[in-house]
């Protein structure tokens, strides 16, 4: 069939070549108040240009084809040479205000750019990244204000040969989004400092990393707290020290309560020396004192906490073997015990609960259905989520989402990281240095750590409800520092993290730390 107007577009398109598609005029093809055709099921399979929609471009990379997400079908992107696409629906006569597209979206990856906009309406245009995901479905959300009774809804690709994105069920509807926590865990910062450590703002000039960190967006700092540990950081003194810079930066603090002398996690969580062959009974009063003692001297030096996690990735409980959670009525009984410390000091301090493995529905359900039926008490859920451990993105969507429905609290992510390469800059082996360990489409570069933070983000933003709360990076400040390794046991350890640092090998400011700026 002979299109008069593609034709015309297609002679048009040399003269536009190098103009950013957005900069170019979205004219309306069917001028509506309502997002006609969301879904792509209008037409079928097979459509050139959707119902509703227009193209501009390279518009034979645009198409409707089945397999969609909630429907049948879903618009595609793809061509077996490189291409550049728009595919857009021009909305006017809208009341002004504030509106959210939602979208669900899959990408191979590749692109030079592929992402969602919302343009013309009146101010700033809004963007949102396709993250890759080249099987489970995501969503993602874009919100904007808008002034001028009109707003352009625009699926865009700059793309390589063979490169493809699916998207379906689109929704323009009133609301917004966005985050408030775009944090980072500073625990290692004290003794990196005091061992000879130095950063660096972009430029190379030598700076207070919290500045640099601060004049790049972050907001939120999580400091860690052990009991006694071996060299003498991380405790409540160096605890203290460390949140009168973070509360002078104008920053909130997360505590985050170990119940330990050394790191916990889901395969470890020893009690402190000073309570081994404590009773259960005063393992409770040791949470609350120790608890209650660190957050108090913080309040009474002006720096009160925003946030206190309640033990660390304790999927398998915390204080080992009390506090596992084989017994959870004594686990339930323990974590109480640190949520009424945190509230006698301060009520309004939101207290946490952090779990490992943020891709795991099930056990994530299992966890806090056995905490709520305890009567467990808590505020807010953190989830770790380090994408070559944990699942797919898709994963962690679909357990970050249930947590924050199933519970109705807040969500975050406790800890995630990606690395900027793959080697090594001191002696000892990184934790991930191979590309057989990254997440597909994510590479180990300046880039794929930004990309990786982005889409994250987007995911937590994406939350129904607004009960997405943002970040906390883990560790930013973990630069490679002879005497700052990973074991408080042994001067002499290395640092298995530094190529996930947020500071490059020459002690700079990564440009990844933009990802603080994300909505």
């Amino acid at each position: 069939m002979f299109h008069p107007r593609r034709t015309l577009r297609a002679l048009l398109l040399p003269l536009a070549a190098g103009l950013a598609l957005t900069a170019l005029p979205a004219g309306p093809a069917h001028a509506a108040s309502t997002l006609t055709n969301g879904g792509f099921e209008a037409d079928g399979a097979g459509a050139a240009t959707p119902s509703g929609w227009s193209e501009y471009g390279d518009t034979g990379a645009s198409f409707t084809e089945s397999g969609g997400h909630g429907g049948s079908n879903r618009l595609s992107h793809w061509s077996s040479s490189a291409y550049k696409v728009e595919t857009y629906q021009y909305l006017s006569g809208l009341t002004n205000g504030n509106y959210k597209l939602t979208a669900w979206v899959r990408s191979g990856g590749g692109q030079k750019s592929a992402y969602l906009a919302l343009k013309n309406c009146g101010g700033t245009e809004q963007r949102t990244d396709l993250p890759v995901s080249a099987s489970g479905w995501l969503r993602i959300v874009v919100p904007v204000t808008v002034t001028g009774n009109q707003c352009t809804i625009s699926v865009n690709s700059d793309a390589n040969a063979g490169n493809w994105i699916n998207v379906d069920d689109l929704a323009f509807t009133s609301g917004t989004t966005g985050t408030s926590v775009k944090g980072a865990d500073i625990s290692s910062l004290a003794k990196s400092e005091a061992r000879g450590g130095v950063y660096r703002n972009g430029s190379g000039t030598a700076a207070d990393p919290l500045s640099v960190l601060k004049s790049s967006g972050m907001n939120y700092a999580r400091l860690k707290v052990w009991v006694n540990p071996a060299d003498g950081y991380n405790n409540k003194a160096r605890v203290l020290a460390t949140a009168k810079r973070v509360k002078a930066q104008g920053m909130k603090l997360l505590v985050d309560f170990h119940y330990s002398d050394f790191w916990a996690d889901p395969g470890r969580q020893d009690k402190p020396a000073a309570w081994a062959g404590h009773s259960y009974g005063q393992l409770k009063t040791d949470v609350y004192n120790h608890t209650y003692d660190v957050l108090n001297a913080l309040k009474a030096q002006g720096t009160t906490a925003d946030m206190v996690q309640v033990g660390n990735e304790i999927n398998g409980g915390m204080l080992w073997n009390e506090g596992s959670t084989s017994n959870w009525t004594q686990l339930a009984g323990l974590l109480n015990s640190g949520y009424d410390a945190v509230k006698a000091v301060n009520p309004s301090t939101t207290v946490a609960l952090h779990l490992a493995e943020g891709g795991d529905l099930e056990g994530t359900r299992w966890w806090f259905d056995s905490a709520r039926s305890n009567g467990v008490r808590f505020d807010a859920i953190g989830l770790s989520f380090y994408g070559y451990w944990h699942g797919t993105l898709a994963d962690f969507q679909t357990t970050l989402d249930d947590a924050a429905a199933r519970y109705g609290k807040p969500v975050f992510v406790a800890e995630t990281a990606y690395p900027f390469r793959l080697d090594s800059e001191d002696a000892h082996e990184n934790i991930i240095d191979t590309s057989a360990e990254l997440v597909p489409g994510y590479p180990a570069s300046v880039t794929g750590q930004t990309r990786w933070m982005n889409d994250m983000m987007s995911i937590v933003e994406a939350v129904p409800n607004g009960r997405g709360l943002g970040i906390f990076y883990w560790e930013a400040t973990w630069t490679a520092v002879n005497g700052n390794g990973w074991d408080p046991t042994d001067a002499a350890s290395g640092n298995a993290w530094e190529n996930q640092a947020l500071f490059g090998y020459d002690d700079r400011a990564l440009s990844s730390m933009s990802w603080f700026r994300h909505r």
